[in-house]
């Protein structure tokens, strides 16, 4: 008798054994699916934020030909340097027509941009004149942004009247980056066409979430005009390449700047033999002391017979010995554009 009641007992615990594993292993399935996706979700939003910035006389237009790409336009002017790509390399661009490839990216583009950017219409015919207007205009195609993000701001005034009223007054963009969310920071690529020579497509190496596209002056204002004259001129060649009827002023500059901006009807000339302080240097670093002595006559000074103008403290080494080591050492001018960075929408 105790030996069946032994055998029925274990086969009891048995059972309850058994139940327990199904148990276990039924509950270690119903986990395993909902598991699964939270890997999956971590690997689809791991994404890497880069911005892509332009700085500079820039206008940016949706491109007629593609729905999904924004047009980055320029001119090419004489008072400037030439365009420059920079990421951790970077290259020097010729007036044309290039495209900028982004590896795989999220998100919707951009319905809104910040107030700050100037808006403006531009008619069909306009922007087709300007695409088509070669060796007078840079083309950066780019996929539309998620993002229009402001990197710089200066107080200006904008408007269709010159000079434009001081209602128009505020904080305008100066400088834009486009954000885009991609799933690396490989596969940076620029292409494109020149309206002259070869481009062969550059393998842009971003290291740092950051491309800049970049147009500086040819050479700083005059510190005495405080006229903004260089961005003045900037924003006049941007609105004459898109047929634009725009012009801007900056409320900090003396009342009698608008006599001589290149934008007004009437600029005033440049008064006969005046010579910029770079000027002068171009033309002594030249070994140009003829030019130099004639632009400096008006002031008083003799570069050539001036010994304090080509020497040291009588240590023999030239005044162009030290201003080309200046030159050197700090490069190209740091003058930022303060003309407003421009938000087209084409009109029929």
């Amino acid at each position: 008798m105790r030996t069946q009641l032994y055998s029925a007992s274990k086969l009891v615990a048995l059972a309850v054994a058994a139940l327990a594993t199904l148990f276990l292993v039924a509950c270690g399935q119903s986990q395993r699916p909902t598991s699964a996706p939270a890997t999956a979700e971590s690997k689809a939003v791991s994404t890497e934020k880069v911005f892509v910035e332009f700085r500079g006389p820039w206008a940016f237009v949706p491109d007629p030909k593609d729905a999904n790409s924004l047009l980055a336009i320029a001119p090419k002017a004489k008072s400037h340097r030439d365009l420059y790509v920079q990421a951790s390399n970077q290259s020097t661009l010729v007036s044309g027509v290039y495209d900028l490839s982004l590896p795989a990216h999220t998100g919707t583009a951009a319905a809104t941009a910040d107030p700050g950017i100037a808006q403006a219409k531009i008619a069909a015919q306009s922007l087709q004149r300007a695409l088509d207007n070669k060796s007078a205009r840079y083309v950066i195609r780019l996929p539309k942004p998620e993002e229009y993000v402001v990197a710089a701001r200066s107080r200006s005034r904008l408007g269709a009247t010159y000079p434009p009223d001081a209602s128009t007054e505020k904080a305008y963009a100066t400088a834009v980056s486009l954000r885009y969310n991609v799933s690396s920071l490989n596969e940076f690529s620029l292409a494109g066409a020149p309206d002259s020579g070869a481009f062969n497509p550059l393998l842009l190496q971003v290291e740092t979430p950051m491309i800049r596209f970049v147009i500086e002056p040819a050479q700083d204002d005059d510190p005495k005009d405080k006229c903004d004259t260089h961005s003045r001129e900037s924003f006049h060649h941007l609105a004459m390449l898109l047929g634009l009827t725009l012009y801007v002023d900056f409320p900090d500059n003396p009342a009698d700047c608008q006599s001589k901006d290149p934008q007004s009807a009437r600029p005033a000339k440049a008064e006969a033999g005046e010579s910029s302080p770079l000027d002068r240097l171009v033309a002594l670093l030249a070994g140009n002391l003829v030019e130099v002595q004639a632009a400096s006559a008006a002031g008083g000074e003799n570069p050539v017979s001036d010994p304090r103008l080509l020497t040291r403290r009588g240590d023999g080494r030239s005044m162009a010995d030290y201003l080309a080591a200046a030159m050197y050492f700090f490069g190209k001018p740091g003058g930022d554009c303060k003309a407003p960075v421009i938000i087209l929408t084409p009109t029929p």
